[in-house]
């Protein structure tokens, strides 16, 4: 039998992958090289990856609540919570600590190991901030990780989260540096970094991706992974969200981005940020089944549980279980504290980022 070549031409340049070193010195050539992988390579390539940190069949199980809904004075083209955009969603007030934690406990009751909660500011005030620290602690108590995303944060604000226990802080760059102001004008890329670095100096897990479809070309894409993959320490969670389209905002007629263009984005941050958790978030309720599947393959290892968002829709909790049932994967456990730096990197980390990119 002849054998049979499949050796790649000169031109087809990528880089090597025999080792999963995390690296922050990537280059948005080699980025852009993974991309224009052909699909079955890059998600080959993912999978490998993926396996050599992470048990393929695990996936850890989020619920997120919005304390805080709506009235914000961000412009974030995508978000139904910006005061800006007329969505019909009315304002409300900061939930109560004990209805937030019986909604963590039902979450708990359901599978869910990781508690997270949003709320519309531009950034917390004081009082806010310490009814939200009763609620990291009593999450905590739960045996549940905790994880928030509030806006902006100052040095000081990320001290006094660290102190009340909390694991993760979510605060997505949305998009490249280049196409960041098609999105948003009301805060800059600038300040989004600032507030990673806070969370960073505090002792905090940072929880940061993006969002794809929001009218955003192939290069933006790379550079929303080139940003996030040359931090001077990865976050530990990288949510990648499906624009969810929301009427009555600046983004709520872009067309849909294709769904193996979305893999290709989960494929390429698995690969590049190797000891990442890869968050599958906003946006599920628009991909089939066989989409999802094909985002565990290329190396997402978390979804959230629930019906909503924030404020958009999710697929329900039974559909969930269903899918997993069929694609015989399992649930991840909670880190129990005082667990080792393997188990850590095995199940830390979550994506609050919902449809909404605080």
């Amino acid at each position: 039998m002849t054998a049979i070549d499949i050796s790649r031409p000169a031109a087809f340049s990528v880089p090597a992958l025999e080792s999963d070193d995390v690296r922050t010195d990537w280059t948005r050539a080699e980025i852009q090289a993974l991309f224009d992988l052909p699909f079955t390579e890059l998600v080959f390539r993912a999978a490998a990856v993926h396996r050599r940190r992470f048990d393929p069949t695990q996936v850890q199980i989020s619920t997120l609540l919005s304390i805080k809904t709506g009235g914000c004075p961000e412009d974030c083209g995508y978000c139904s919570q910006s005061a800006h955009h007329e969505t019909g969603l009315k304002a409300s007030k900061l939930i109560e600590v004990k209805k937030v934690l019986a909604e963590a406990k039902a979450a708990k009751d359901a599978g869910a190991t990781r508690f997270c909660m949003g709320a519309a500011w531009r950034s917390p005030k004081d009082q806010d901030l310490e009814s939200v620290c009763a609620m990291v602690e009593g999450v905590k108590a739960l045996g549940m990780e905790s994880c928030v995303t509030l806006g902006m944060l100052n040095a000081g604000q990320a001290l006094r989260l660290k102190e009340a226990g909390l694991d993760y802080y979510n605060h997505n760059i949305d998009t490249s540096p280049e196409y960041y102001g098609n999105v948003i004008t009301t805060r800059t890329y600038q300040d989004r970094l600032d507030t990673l670095a806070n969370v960073r100096e505090a002792g905090i897990n940072v929880c940061c991706g993006g969002i794809v479809g929001m009218g955003e070309d192939l290069t933006d894409r790379v550079g929303m992974i080139h940003t996030l993959a040359t931090l001077p320490q990865h976050p530990e969670s990288v949510p990648i969200n499906m624009l969810m389209k929301v009427d009555g905002t600046p983004l709520g007629g872009k067309d849909a981005l294709d769904a193996l263009d979305f893999v290709r984005t989960i494929a390429v941050a698995r690969i590049t940020m190797p000891a990442s958790m890869v968050r599958l978030s906003a946006g599920r309720e628009g991909m089939s089944d066989e989409t999802q599947a094909l985002c565990f393959l290329a190396g997402a290892n978390s979804i959230f549980y629930g019906p909503k968002l924030l404020t958009t829709a999710n697929p329900v909790a039974d559909h969930d279980k269903r899918l997993l049932a069929r694609l015989g994967m399992t649930t991840m456990d909670v880190v129990e504290e005082g667990g080792t730096d393997e188990d850590h990197a095995h199940h830390a980390a979550d994506a609050c980022s919902g449809a909404c990119g605080h």
